[in-house]
C-alpha cells in the first residue's frame, strides 16, 4: 500500500516498528473482507526455529498470524452484526479476527500485553480505514477498568496453567450478562481440556472442530463458544 495515506501519527508508530523489525503489508481476504496486515517479514529469523509448543512462556505468539486466528476471523465473517454491538478480542497480536470484526460493523477493542504489539494492531486499523477501534493493554491478573463487551473472542491464549484463572476472571468482569466468547485453538494444544473443565463450572461451552490446510497438512482448530450460566 502506498504508505504516504496513513495519518501522520500512524506514519511515525510505523516508522518506530520499522527501527526493530522488517515489516510489510500483506493481503488477507476472509470470506468477502479484504484487509491489509502490518507482519514481521523475516518471520524465520525471529523465530529462529523454536517450537511454540515446547515453552509457551518464552514463544513470541503474538507475531505470527496464526491458523486459528484466520479460522476465527472467518468466525467474524459469517456472523451478522446488530447496531452498536461492542466486541474485545484478548490477546490478538496482529488483529486480524478483531480487524474483520470491525470490517463487519462491531465497535472493536483490540488488546494485548506490551505496547508494540498494540502498535501493529494501530497501523492495520488505520491502513483499512477502520477508525472505530479502541487498543488497550491488558494485564489478565490486574484488568483495568472498562465497559463490558458483547463480544469476547480470542485465539491461541491459552498458555501457563496459572493464568486459567485470571482469565476467566477477566471473561467475568467484561462480559456483558447476555454475551458470548469464542476462543480458537489449535488442537494440539493440550491445555485448552485443563482450562475448560474449569470454565464449565460458569460457563455453557460448546465445541466444534474444524480442518484446514497449513504449511504443516492438514490441521484441526477447535471453536469453543461460551454463555454465562
Amino acid at each position: 500500500m502506498n504508505e504516504i495515506h496513513l495519518p501522520e501519527k500512524t506514519r511515525e508508530v510505523l516508522h518506530r516498528i520499522r527501527k526493530k523489525y522488517k515489516v510489510g503489508f500483506e493481503p488477507l481476504r476472509i470470506r468477502d473482507v479484504e484487509l491489509k496486515i502490518l507482519q514481521v517479514q523475516d518471520l524465520e529469523q525471529l523465530l529462529a526455529g523454536k517450537d511454540p509448543f515446547a515453552d509457551v512462556s518464552i514463544f513470541p505468539f503474538w507475531v505470527k498470524l496464526w491458523e486459528a486466528s484466520l479460522m476465527l476471523a472467518d468466525i467474524m465473517a459469517s456472523m451478522p452484526c446488530e447496531p452498536g454491538q461492542n466486541l474485545l478480542e484478548l490477546g490478538a497480536g496482529l488483529g486480524a479476527p478483531g480487524l474483520v470484526a470491525a470490517a463487519r460493523g462491531y465497535k472493536v477493542t483490540l488488546s494485548d500485553y506490551e505496547p508494540h504489539i498494540l502498535d501493529f494492531q494501530r497501523v492495520s486499523a488505520a491502513a483499512n480505514g477502520l477508525m472505530d477501534v479502541d487498543f488497550r493493554i491488558i494485564d489478565w491478573k490486574k484488568p483495568p477498568s472498562m465497559p463490558v463487551f458483547d463480544t469476547i473472542i480470542g485465539a491461541e491464549i491459552l498458555f501457563r496453567d496459572e493464568f486459567f484463572q485470571p482469565l476467566l476472571n477477566v471473561f467475568n468482569q467484561y462480559l456483558a450478562p447476555q454475551g458470548t466468547i469464542y476462543i480458537a485453538h489449535d488442537g494440539r494444544r493440550k491445555s485448552l481440556p485443563k482450562f475448560l473443565d474449569l470454565a464449565q463450572k460458569d460457563y455453557q461451552i460448546a465445541v466444534s472442530a474444524r480442518k484446514m490446510k497449513s504449511d504443516e497438512g492438514e490441521m484441526t482448530i477447535i471453536i469453543n463458544r461460551l454463555k454465562k450460566k
